[in-house]
């Protein structure tokens, strides 16, 4: 006697649910998985504004009407960006351990023993709802202790996820999620554009100046290792520094970083770091906790160019190789003339820089050379950058006027604080043991009797 119909189907089921049930339950894994991964696992990619949101902030550009008021693309922008404050404790001072030298500080407001620094100021901006920020590398330098304060009035502690002071920029982190990060601008800025500037100038509390993008491409100020700035009129103050620089729809454009000024205030030269490389930064201090750049291991300049003659003159002059590196394993000499790389026109020195700087490490290039008045295809295979001396600077960065009239400049000034140099020439000890006498003498006839 045969078996029916249903008895097989019901012996299939049961072979078949065993494996049914495996498979439910390796999705489940998978599932829990992916929805436990921490946000360090996962590649960060700079917030978009939705369209929805573009509409609503929009200004009002295609009404007869002329534009009133920037108060939603304002508003909207607001919510990401924050104030920043840094304190520092001060080390004690080597004179302090003398009683004599002492006594003699505490009483003329010298030299104090280890204390808590002046507190410096500074924004930032959100661009993760996890609690990411970008600012400033010169705004958090040296800093023993970070508070950002939100537009809403709470505040947090934050910690340093990572600085790379040739971009001056930097990613800390606070631990606070549901924040409101702030969208980033896909299209490139142009001459003209509508800029708002949004920070925390002096200290009065967050302030939104207008102006519009007056320049892009900016180099050669001296300021950074790696330069490409946008320049604005938009009033850029001390406390600006690190704060977001957003179009008409509140998108970010840049972060403020620099000005150039007379009295310290602004002048209507402010610069900014364009997203493109906040972005490739960005994405580098929170993957890799460091920013990995393309080396060609040469020292170049511009090809001498005189403004009254008629022909131009293009290029940039190797002037040396550095031995076992890029360029050298290549075979580039002292003397090459680069005239394109990748068939991009080397225009200047900071072209090339900013060029090569922007690739990664391994990444081959083709350059084109004039040696002995002929011209020659070189590949180079880029190499990761050495590590460079780090330059100290205080916050803000202001470029003083001297800077303009070609009398070779200052650097970087800080907010009317001061500190005690650490590098100030100590006495010696003959100086030490003759003002230590001296004093004893005048506290001797202090207390003596009259």
């Amino acid at each position: 006697m045969s078996s029916s119909p249903n008895t097989n189907n019901k012996a299939t089921l049961w072979k078949w649910l065993p494996w049914v049930l495996l498979l439910i339950i390796v999705a489940a894994f998978v599932w829990l998985f992916m929805s436990m991964k921490t946000p360090s696992e996962t590649t960060w990619e700079p917030p978009r504004t939705t369209a929805a949101e573009q509409e609503a902030i929009a200004p009002a550009s295609d009404k007869p009407e002329p534009i009133a008021s920037y108060h939603n693309a304002v508003a909207r922008a607001s919510q990401s960006v924050v104030n920043i404050y840094t304190t520092q404790t001060m080390a004690e001072h080597p004179y302090m351990d003398d009683p004599v030298l002492r006594r003699f500080f505490e009483f003329n407001g010298g030299p104090q023993g280890q204390r808590q620094g002046p507190t410096n100021l500074g924004s930032g901006v959100i661009v993760s709802e996890d609690g990411y920020i970008v600012t400033n590398a010169h705004v958090i330098e040296k800093a023993d202790e970070i508070t950002v304060a939100f537009n809403d009035g709470r505040k947090s502690r934050a910690k340093v996820i990572g600085t790379d002071p040739d971009s001056d920029l930097a990613v800390i982190k606070v631990d606070m999620t549901g924040l409101t990060p702030l969208g980033f601008r896909e299209k490139p800025s142009r001459v003209g554009d509508l800029a708002l500037a949004i920070g925390n100038p002096f200290g009065v509390g967050q302030t939104v100046t207008q102006g519009i993008i007056s320049a892009t491409g900016r180099t050669g100020l001296g300021v950074n290792k790696f330069e490409d700035f946008i320049q604005t009129d938009a009033a850029i103050n001390p406390g600006n520094s690190g704060g977001a620089l957003v179009d008409a729809r509140g998108e970010l454009v840049g972060i403020n970083t620099v000005i150039f000024s007379r009295s310290g205030g602004s002048m209507g030269i402010g610069f900014a770091i364009p997203t493109a490389i906040v972005e490739q930064v960005m994405n580098a201090l929170i993957k890799d906790g460091k920013v990995s750049r393309g080396w060609l291991g040469i020292e170049i300049q511009s090809q001498l160019r005189d403004p009254t003659r008629l022909e131009t003159s293009t290029g940039v002059e190797v002037l040396n190789v550095v031995a076992q590196g890029p360029a050298a394993k290549s075979g580039l000499r002292t003397g090459d003339i680069i005239l394109t790389i990748d068939g991009v026109e080397m225009t200047d020195a900071n072209t090339l820089i900013q060029y090569v700087a922007r690739k990664a490490p391994t990444t081959e290039l083709n350059a084109q050379v004039l040696r002995n008045g002929q011209n020659k295809q070189v590949k180079i295979m880029l190499e990761e950058r050495p590590v460079q001396e780090v330059v100290e600077v205080q916050t803000p960065r202001i470029l003083h006027d001297d800077r303009l009239n070609g009398q070779g400049g200052t650097g970087a000034q800080g907010e009317e604080h001061y500190y005690d140099d650490p590098d100030a020439p100590m006495m010696s000890e003959e100086e030490r043991n003759r003002m230590r006498e001296e004093l004893l003498k005048l506290f001797e006839q202090d207390t003596a009797p009259q």
